[in-house]
């Protein structure tokens, strides 16, 4: 493959686009057999294409989005990463992600290719029930993180779940 890859579908664009100030940005890069960053999941409010390589998604405060980050050389795969990021609003904590600029909430952070595709396999299944992943909890995503750190199985993410966290939403908790 060369250039880029299609993005998959994504909702609708907001028709009243937050100031660029206020966005999340991610350069996603892709060359062949050497570097590509994408996106795995995330409404994007924007994109910016930089040329036939490379482009930036923008993100409004709130929003969650994975990251997935590989890079080789002549020796073989030197990076696998899955980032899953909550975009900050201005003036908020964050942590530092190579590539999203200026940073984010830190939900889940898989290194390693066996990690990697542990998270993309929960990823999936998430989707297999009908919850798209940026609506998903995000305690969930940090339970990932810290089950996958110490080398247990996480729990699944069920509709119960996800509806006991849409009902916290709904009161405020």
């Amino acid at each position: 493959m060369t250039g880029l890859i299609a993005a998959p579908p994504r909702s609708s664009r907001a028709a009243a686009e937050p100031p660029t100030d206020d966005l999340t940005q991610v350069e996603l890069v892709w060359i062949e057999k050497q570097t590509e960053h994408w996106i795995r999941f995330g409404r994007d409010v924007r994109e910016q294409i930089l040329d036939r390589r490379r482009r930036i998604l923008f993100f409004p405060p709130g929003a969650v989005f994975g990251l997935v980050r590989w890079a080789a050389n002549e020796h073989g795969t030197v990076l696998s990463r899955l980032d899953i990021v909550r975009a900050i609003a201005p003036g908020r904590p964050l942590q530092t992600v190579p590539t999203v600029t200026p940073g984010g909430e830190v939900l889940l952070r898989a290194d390693g290719w066996p990690k990697v595709e542990r998270v993309l396999q929960l990823i999936d299944g998430i989707e297999a029930i009908g919850v798209d992943p940026v609506d998903v909890a995000p305690d969930h995503w940090r339970h990932v993180h810290n089950r996958l750190a110490v080398g247990e199985a996480p729990r699944a993410y069920t509709l119960r779940r996800h509806r006991a966290f849409l009902l916290r939403q709904e009161i405020g908790a």
